[in-house]
């Protein structure tokens, strides 16, 4: 249910991306915004619609907040989701620049690619399985800055997840059988989080068909070719006066980046 009127949507939406041009995202809630989690969708869209009027273009979707515990954390009852821009894709090995972001955090995740456009009428785990071009292992960076009142899950949403950007490692073809995986975060060559006993497909697909379904609810069809985000297994982590970000899958390979 909404509570804001078009015109405070459209004014809460272009501030937003003021604050995140400006970098400084989410200044507006130090505002103590008092804000819904649908309001804030509706802001997300509204945003990614500016965005698309000025020139830039999404490159796909990101799943964020699997974990039952983050949910309850951010006052949630399901996953959150958010956009993914062809200016913020990074190969690995870039190297980026601290100051364009606010207390920069990571997290190890793996990403697929869609092979063909999304019937969301036909949307099921197979179909999604049988819809991916390739994986890859990658970094995404958050801007791990909440100014409101807890829960942040409206913060969170209105500002597209936190989500600032992703680095993708090198890709592999989708595979024919169930695999076994771990994945690590490194920052500086040490360990800073780490699962193991990760089984492609099951653990990493387990939240694709409800993003489907979830932007469908917004006439948003996924398209042939578009990145997905399948979800962290934990937190951002912040990197802090870390420098050399990478993420290792015993399966699926390597990436990294460095913060200057």
């Amino acid at each position: 249910m909404t509570n804001l009127s078009k015109k405070e949507l459209d004014l809460f939406s272009n501030r937003i991306l003021e604050d995140y041009d400006s970098k400084n995202p989410s200044i507006i809630f130090k505002e103590k915004r008092n804000i819904s989690n649908e309001d804030a969708l509706l802001i997300q869209t509204n945003v990614a619609k500016l965005r698309e009027k000025r020139g830039e273009e999404i490159v796909g979707y990101k799943i964020g907040c699997i974990s039952k515990d983050t949910q309850k954390k951010m006052g949630f009852n399901q996953p959150a989701c958010g956009y993914l821009w062809k200016s913020e894709l990074y190969n690995s090995g870039v190297v980026l620049n601290k100051k364009n972001y606010t207390n920069p955090s990571m997290e190890a995740e793996f990403g697929i690619i869609l092979n063909r456009d999304i019937n969301p009428e036909l949307s099921s785990f197979e179909y999604i399985l049988e819809s991916i071009e390739a994986i890859y292992p990658l970094i995404e960076i958050h801007n791990l800055i909440f100014y409101g009142d807890e829960p942040h899950g409206a913060e969170l949403l209105a500002n597209n997840a936190i989500h600032a950007g992703v680095v993708l490692g090198s890709e592999t073809k989708l595979p024919t059988n169930k695999i076994e995986t771990d994945l690590k975060l490194i920052y500086d060559n040490k360990i800073i989080d780490a699962w193991s006993n990760k089984i492609w497909p099951n653990d990493m697909l387990a939240e694709v068909d409800w993003l489907v379904k979830e932007q469908a609810g917004n006439d948003n069809n996924l398209k042939k070719g578009d990145l997905i985000l399948t979800g962290a297994y934990g937190f951002p982590v912040p990197i802090n006066d870390k420098k050399l970000i990478e993420v290792t899958s015993s399966a699926f390979g390597d990436v990294k980046a460095t913060l200057d």
